[in-house]
């Protein structure tokens, strides 16, 4: 008689370990002679952006590119003006992670830590920076278990209730978020754009029936120059995105993480009515990567025999990810800059950005923290530096309450700036801004998972004719004993009139039944 075996398919990750590279970017760039000679920096907007990764032995290796604009001063006739030019970089590293192999999954990520600028003379300038790379690698498990024996054989099997992190899916999607943007008739008519911002805020992904839907506000934020004016202006416009993703299977009680990441963006100038440069169409595109998971309880088998026939059995060893908890939560971090030179009388723009620089475990709490680079443009009285910039690093702490997790545990945090606000007050300048902390904590529980079962063909248990008195030994369970005398621990409980199954004591007597019981 063969054994039929009802199997399961588990398909889980392990994160095997997190680790960072700091890399060195240093370049030279001419001006365009479409523009006109450099005379002052005000700031420079850096966004890097991984385009390619690779795992391999030991070890992940990154490229990527560096979007720079710059924002400068130039002079123009008598006077001095603001222009802009964008550059591309490029940058690749290698970020040490033992134990990494070809192909393992890897989330990654990077951030301009710190970021210089000079003229070399009035037509080329040097740009020298450190980009953050970070990289997260995880473990893929996908193996089958054996989860049930068919009910044609008296096979006896120990069962245990357990919790396993199963991976449902991943969905991948694009959501394009439109707008046109009018200037109202009190701001002057475009002359030429300096800088174009996108950033996601409010993200919000949710398991439902059968679907994933996901919800996001995109900022835009576009800095202009006046036509026959050195005026500059920052209007922003903000656009709700939405999206419903069919998924087969999953439901409400399934938890999620969500990456979004703005992916193109296109701009176009359109004339008004009276044929006056007032309108910027601007369309971006937003990609998204939401992981589904779910905690699947399931009645593992922790043992099997059986009282007719030998088995042999077949067990696994793995260590599974466990997920102790996910939650967000907000800070607020403020900063006052103390403004050297001319005083700014009305702030043009504020940008900035967050990352994380160290987190830590404590009992219950995971401590993030980070920093807000901040850049700002503002007005100022002075004729030729009508336009400056101050740009501060602004560290921050937040503690996150994750209940019940240990110091031993892993976490993962990433930060997202929501908000960021500049005001005027006694000459300098002060900041608010609002940041949205992401953690997730787990941890590695080992785990033995029956894989294969097999019969002896030939060789049966041997059964005495009689039966044995048993004394109950330390440690003993009516398994162990049912399981070393070939017999089942139901005949055991009828036979000794046992009330509770879970429970004998050393020194206990106990009948065992021989061949004429059965």
């Amino acid at each position: 008689m063969g054994i039929e075996l009802i199997r399961e398919n588990i398909e889980c990750e392990q994160l095997l370990g997190q680790n960072s590279m700091d890399t060195v970017v240093k370049a030279e760039y001419v001006i365009p002679d479409t523009h006109p000679d450099i005379a002052k920096i005000l700031c420079v907007d850096a966004r890097p952006f991984i385009i390619s990764k690779e795992t391999m032995k030991d070890k992940v290796y990154l490229e990527g590119q560096v979007e720079y604009n710059v924002i400068y001063l130039a002079k123009e006739e008598e006077k001095m003006g603001v222009n802009s030019i964008t550059y591309i970089g490029k940058f690749s590293n290698y970020i040490e992670m033992p134990g990494t192999e070809h192909k393992m999954n890897c989330q990654c990520e990077c951030y301009v830590e710190h970021m210089d600028s000079n003229i070399i003379h009035e037509r080329k300038i040097g740009l020298e920076g450190v980009i953050k790379l970070r990289a997260d690698v995880y473990k893929n498990y996908n193996f089958d278990i054996v989860k049930d024996i068919e009910d044609n054989f008296d096979a006896q099997m120990l069962k245990n209730p357990m919790e396993i992190d199963k991976i449902v899916g991943n969905v991948e999607s694009d959501m394009t978020a439109k707008c046109n943007i009018k200037i109202p008739a009190s701001k002057p008519e475009i002359g030429n754009i300096l800088k174009c911002d996108v950033k996601v805020r409010k993200r919000d992904a949710r398991v439902l029936e059968n679907r994933v839907s996901i919800e996001a506000s995109v900022l835009i934020t576009i800095l202009y120059r006046g036509k026959d004016t050195r005026d500059i202006v920052s209007i922003v416009e903000e656009v709700p995105i939405s999206k419903d993703i069919e998924f087969e299977g999953i439901n409400s009680l399934m938890e999620n993480y969500t990456e979004f990441k703005v992916d193109s963006m296109q701009m176009n100038i359109k004339e008004d009515d009276l044929g006056e440069n007032r309108e910027v169409e601007v369309e971006s595109v937003i990609k998204t990567d939401t992981k589904i998971m779910h905690k699947e309880e399931m009645d593992m088998i922790e043992d099997v025999y059986s009282p007719s026939v030998f088995m042999n059995i077949k067990k696994n060893n793995y260590n599974l990810n466990a997920i102790h908890g996910q939650t967000s939560t907000e800070s607020i971090v403020k900063g006052d800059i103390e403004v050297e030179g001319p005083k700014p009388i009305e702030v043009v723009m504020c940008s900035g950005r967050v990352c994380i620089t160290d987190k830590r475990i404590v009992e219950d709490k995971v401590i993030v923290e980070g920093v807000l680079n901040s850049d700002i443009l503002y007005k100022t009285k002075d004729e030729d530096n009508y336009i400056c910039s101050v740009s501060e690093e602004i560290p921050f702490s937040c503690p996150v309450d994750v209940p019940g997790c240990k110091i031993n545990m892993n976490s993962i945090a990433k930060a997202f700036l929501e908000n960021i606000e500049c005001d005027i007050e006694a000459g300098n300048i002060v900041i608010k801004a609002l940041v949205k902390i992401y953690v997730k904590v787990d941890y590695v529980m080992p785990k033995e998972f029956l894989v294969e079962i097999s019969q002896v063909e030939g060789k049966l248990p041997e059964k005495k004719a009689s039966v044995t008195i048993y004394i109950v030994q330390p440690g003993d369970t009516l398994w162990k004993i049912a399981k070393k005398y070939s017999t089942t621990v139901e005949d055991l409980v009828k036979i000794n009139d046992i009330e509770n199954m879970d429970y004998i004591k050393p020194g206990q007597k106990l009948i065992i039944p021989g061949r004429a019981s059965l």
